[in-house]
């Protein structure tokens, strides 16, 4: 389907947003770009002028005011949201359910209304195969709900009430969340923490005294070792935490605080051989 000649007036911010404006901008007119509460205002103006245009929103983080939603008026400013609500509203879906040890990912198409992702649906799916990094879901989740969209924007049907009976909420990090504390947490939970908390609070852990973000790692079992100890399998990684239920999570790679990113080996190299 030819959708250039359709308008958009795109509200948006951060990753979700990023990658589902490059989608829209290949197929649709975006018109405008609304990032801060301010720019509502141009909103409001370029929406009487064009009042054919589409408003979609994806991770905006303001809260849209009745007399704008009323603009959109009958299919609304739609919302694409990165997980299959009822489950998951809030400011932290996608971290939410990696932490939750979720292996599959879906997003809803959604009507915005006042209160917070309880507009009624459009459409939902899972996205299949995305691996457990943080980055990768965004992606594959905003780029799969913007071209749905793009197939059918000028034909979106009637939205279905979610059931609000089932809706589970997620919440803000704060810098405290930063620490990792392997001594409560399993392997596979301290290494769903370390994605999820990238880019923000950034996990956090001391190595030989020095405070290190964890850029990046993977798990290994307790028997996996012995496999090593045996001279089987990857014995390429020695710096490791143990977690609470004795098995490890390896570090590829860190950044010592002050110091550039760095792969393990190289942090070894340069601190270990001083303690």
């Amino acid at each position: 389907m030819n959708t250039m000649s359709t308008e958009v007036i795109f509200f948006g911010n951060g990753p979700l947003a990023n990658h589902a404006l490059a989608v829209l901008r290949q197929h649709t007119d975006v018109i405008f770009h609304a990032r801060t509460k301010d720019d509502l205002t141009e909103v409001i103006k370029l929406k009487k002028q064009h009042p054919e245009a589409h408003g979609i929103l994806a991770s905006f983080g303001v809260m849209i005011k009745t007399d704008l939603l009323e603009l959109f008026e009958p299919e609304g400013i739609i919302n694409l949201h990165p997980s299959l609500l009822p489950k998951y509203r809030g400011a932290s879906p996608i971290e939410s359910a990696i932490l939750a040890g979720d292996n599959e990912f879906g997003y809803s198409i959604m009507k915005l209304a006042k209160a917070m992702d309880a507009g009624p649906i459009y459409h939902q799916t899972t996205v299949p195969n995305l691996p457990i990094d943080k980055e990768h879901i965004y992606q594959g989740l905003a780029e799969a709900g913007a071209n749905w969209l793009v197939e059918h924007l000028n034909n979106l049907g009637e939205p279905q009430p979610q059931a609000a009976s089932e809706a589970t909420y997620t919440t803000k990090f704060d810098k405290s969340d930063s620490e990792l504390h392997p001594e409560k947490f399993t392997a596979e939970q301290i290494f769903r923490q370390i994605v999820a908390y990238q880019g923000f609070p950034k996990p956090k852990y001391q190595f030989y005294n020095k405070t290190c973000i964890i850029l990046q790692a993977h798990t290994l079992r307790v028997t996996d070792i012995l496999c090593e100890a045996a001279g089987i399998g990857d014995q390429s990684s020695p710096l490791m935490i143990k977690c609470a239920d004795r098995n490890f999570v390896v570090i590829d790679r860190l950044q010592p605080e002050g110091k550039k990113p760095m792969d393990a080996k190289s942090f070894l190299n340069g601190y270990a051989k001083n303690h």
